[in-house]
């Protein structure tokens, strides 16, 4: 009885302590002049808000949606009339697919002239979200994403070379991908898509050269995902490549890179305007977009950059704001480099369709080319014996940076000379960047390594320092432009 007199006591005392607490809370919740403000927050509603317009506003004149009609942004950018499409009305064979493509479109555009032999192609293969528009073209005078390096005198020198850069297959600038229309059902493939490879992309961009009647390229350069691709050219076409550029590139994606690249299509995918994929005639996934860019943005660069650039700055508060909260951190973007990441995820969110950012960055993950791997898809190199393998030499030449070679390489190290064994006898260019986190400089040091091991004798190898990581193949011009012109001419 005791015990229950002092519980209802205490119960009581409770009650009684909750009530005032409650209302002292009120008045001081009325009397305040602060209230919780989360503009970022904000921003994803009111975007929302005007694609909802948008797509109210279409809705009354259309009755079908897709890919430019309704709240779903154009992908086609730059504009279509701006570059060429070259329509392929063959099965394309997949990977991964035990039905082909029945149909597709490659979006491209070309630079500089091409020679009475058809010898001086150079095909450039694109990142992960980069359109054909590589460079100015009289169609379309506005900078492309590799505008410095391609041009007279220019590393990529139109002066000699005939450029030719294509939108990937499984993107949104032209090419056919996931936001294109299936002719059999008229309504975007979203994903019913076939998965892709990068060997798929690659077969994808041949088709083309085929219909323009070139049948060796002088050289097949890529950056990032193009450096993939620029390897599986030379392996699935040894005999039409003449030279390989593969910077900040892998030959086998690594467990990190898989592990970013997966968390970026997680945020994407939990976005409930995903909706499995079928968004066309609906809101896009704006928010898993814009996350997703902003941990691809932290891949791109290096922490000594931020240091550099952003330190531990704030963002100048407004001078309309309360003098007395100036020194109150915001749980919004704050710190000046939360600010540079939620600028690159607002400038992209609407900018590229996210199936194709799903459809493509898997065909990274995938990508491997050690021989198991490779085997496994019934992609067979040529018969190459383990004593064929090299040993790979101690390079100190002026043209390579030095590193110690593998005296008992891993079994992954010969494996993957073997899958590599095609480009035995293609000059190959490997280009890595020490701050590099998303395409380790160790992985192009496996890449050179692999070639040697494999008999390649023309391996040029080079790393490059700076603070600017993966971006280094953007932004270094001086380096990056200086190896490239080198090893071309």
């Amino acid at each position: 009885m005791a015990f229950r007199a002092f519980h209802l006591v205490n119960s009581t005392r409770l009650a009684q302590f909750t009530r005032q607490s409650s209302r002292q809370l009120a008045r001081t919740a009325s009397t305040s002049q602060c209230s919780p403000s989360f503009p970022c927050v904000d921003a994803h509603a009111a975007r929302e808000s005007r694609l909802k317009a948008t797509s109210r506003t279409s809705s009354s004149t259309s009755s079908v949606h897709h890919s430019g009609s309704g709240p779903e942004p154009a992908y086609a950018r730059p504009n279509p009339t701006s570059y060429n499409i070259y329509h392929h009305s063959k099965p394309l064979p997949l990977t991964y697919s035990s039905t082909p493509l029945l149909t597709f479109d490659i979006a491209y555009e070309t630079w500089g002239t091409l020679s009475p032999k058809r010898d001086n192609v150079i095909l450039l293969h694109t990142g992960l979200s980069a359109s054909s528009h590589a460079a100015a073209t009289s169609a379309n005078p506005t900078d492309g994403w590799w505008q410095k390096f391609i041009g007279p005198g220019k590393a990529l020198d139109t002066n000699n070379f005939f450029i030719i850069c294509t939108n990937v297959l499984g993107g949104c600038y032209g090419s056919t991908g996931p936001s294109s229309i299936n002719s059999e059902t008229g309504r975007p493939y979203a994903t019913t898509f076939p998965i892709l490879s990068i060997f798929d992309m690659v077969r994808a961009q041949f088709c083309l050269l085929d219909h323009l009647g070139i049948e060796k390229l002088n050289a097949s350069v890529g950056c990032s995902m193009g450096a993939m691709q620029s390897l599986a050219a030379g392996w699935l076409n040894p005999d039409r490549v003449g030279k390989i550029v593969s910077i900040s590139g892998t030959a086998r994606s690594s467990p990190s890179s898989v592990a970013m690249r997966y968390a970026q299509r997680s945020v994407l995918m939990a976005d409930p305007n995903w909706r499995n994929g079928f968004y066309y005639d609906s809101l896009p996934p704006h928010t898993g977009m814009k996350l997703a860019r902003q941990i691809a943005t932290i891949t791109y660069r290096s922490g000594p950059e931020w240091d550099q650039r952003f330190g531990r700055q704030v963002r100048p508060r407004p001078e309309s704001e309360d003098p007395s909260s100036q020194r109150i951190p915001a749980l919004c973007p704050d710190f000046l480099i939360e600010t540079y990441l939620d600028h690159q995820g607002e400038q992209f969110c609407l900018k590229y369709d996210a199936n194709s950012l799903i459809y493509i960055s898997k065909a990274m993950d995938l990508f491997d080319m050690t021989l198991p791997a490779l085997e496994s898809l019934g992609l067979n190199p040529p018969p190459f014996s383990s004593s064929s393998l090299h040993t790979v030499p101690n390079q100190t030449s002026s043209h390579s940076k030095s590193h110690p070679p593998p005296l008992n390489p891993p079994p992954h190290l010969s494996d993957l000379a073997r899958g590599l064994s095609p480009l035995a006898h293609i000059p190959t260019l490997v280009l890595g960047v020490q701050s590099d986190i998303l395409f380790t400089v160790e992985q192009q040091r496996e890449v050179a390594d692999a070639l040697r091991m494999a008999g390649n004798e023309g391996v040029s190898y080079y790393e490059l320092g700076g603070v600017w990581g993966h971006d280094t193949f953007l932004i270094d011009v001086l380096n990056v432009g200086g190896a490239i012109r080198g090893f071309l001419s």
